[in-house]
């Protein structure tokens, strides 16, 4: 199964399991998404469930937070990261606060999705890595599935949550292919993942650079590096127990993420094993994230701002020939 494919499945079961589940974004109906995740669900479930919403991002996830209000399990689709900055406001002042500030008498079971990233030759405007700026808002939380079974059970757990849970999906995995069981219970969303164990350094990713960094763990393997990877899931809550647990083990950190490097999650994440481990450190903590550029629209270009495996493998050596 692809992992757009597993995204649909997690969508038609819950559509499927609770009437109080429906769909809505642009191009959602009719048109089967913008990345052909949601193909086929209105024939199946009908305009009701599967809305089709004008261009105006601020005004859809507004509704989608009134229906929350109201007893629905919203989920908005927002075609790309881009687009959610016109709904910053919705975000930012009622999604994330309205419990708080009700003192608990609210929530808002809100499921927002959206694709992001880069390595699709989209240009500046269209290939950005922003998940790291909603991971800094309390109130909500921040997931990024970057696996067939995670962009499956992360989902079901988002739409059961009683809170607002935003997705990251990786516009470059949705085509990516890996095993799923229907029958798996939802993700537990507070906790990252050990996918590769190793004894020398950990390298600390998620999403899109996953599978680039699980790349670099190969090549350092044929050095004779046992490279621990971590894909961290979760932005929000971020899961420092695993983080700290490994860096113990190898008393170095390298941190890969797409976006920016200045103010970057990677940043956070680098701060967080500062304060937290910097005893068990032999080495200052590695970043590897993109130029500092908007995206270039040609493919050479783009490939040069984005990070790359060589890179990852190069921060790791150097985390480990700086103890030396």
């Amino acid at each position: 199964m692809t992992y757009r494919e597993a995204v649909r499945a997690a969508l038609r079961k819950a559509l499927q399991s609770d009437p109080r589940v429906f769909l809505m974004g642009e191009d959602v109906g009719r048109y089967g998404g913008a990345f052909a995740v949601s193909h086929g669900l209105l024939e199946e479930f009908g305009p009701e469930r599967i809305r089709d919403t004008p261009l105006s991002e601020s005004t859809f996830l507004g509704a989608g937070i009134g229906a929350a209000l109201g007893g629905m399990r919203p989920i908005v689709e927002i075609m790309t990261v881009n687009f959610s900055l016109l709904a910053m406001d919705q975000i930012l002042n009622n999604a994330a606060t309205l419990r708080h500030m009700s003192g608990g008498q609210f929530h808002i079971p809100l499921v927002v999705r959206m694709a992001t990233g880069g390595g699709r030759q989209m240009a500046a405007q269209h290939s950005n890595s922003l998940e790291g700026w909603y991971a800094h808002i309390p109130g909500i939380k921040v997931l990024t599935p970057a696996t067939v079974s995670d962009a499956y059970g992360m989902l079901l757990a988002a739409i059961r949550d009683p809170d607002p849970v935003f997705l990251f999906e990786h516009a470059t995995l949705y085509p990516l292919e890996g095993e799923l069981d229907e029958a798996a219970e939802p993700a537990d969303i507070t906790r990252a993942a050990v996918v590769r164990s190793g004894k020398d350094v950990t390298l600390i990713t998620y999403g899109g650079t996953l599978g680039k960094t699980m790349q670099a763990a190969d090549h350092l393997a044929k050095q004779g590096i046992e490279a621990e990877v971590i894909d961290l899931r979760s932005l929000r809550p971020l899961d420092n127990p695993t983080i700290m647990n490994s860096v113990a083990k190898t008393h170095r950190a390298v941190v890969v993420g797409e976006a920016w490097r200045t103010g970057s999650f990677a940043a956070e994440v680098s701060a967080q094993i500062m304060e937290c481990a910097f005893d068990d450190l032999d080495a200052p903590v590695a970043r590897v994230c993109s130029a500092e550029v908007p995206m270039p629209y040609a493919k050479h270009l783009e490939q040069a701002a984005l990070p790359k495996v060589e890179e990852i493998t190069s921060a790791a050596q150097g985390t480990i020939s700086r103890h030396g």
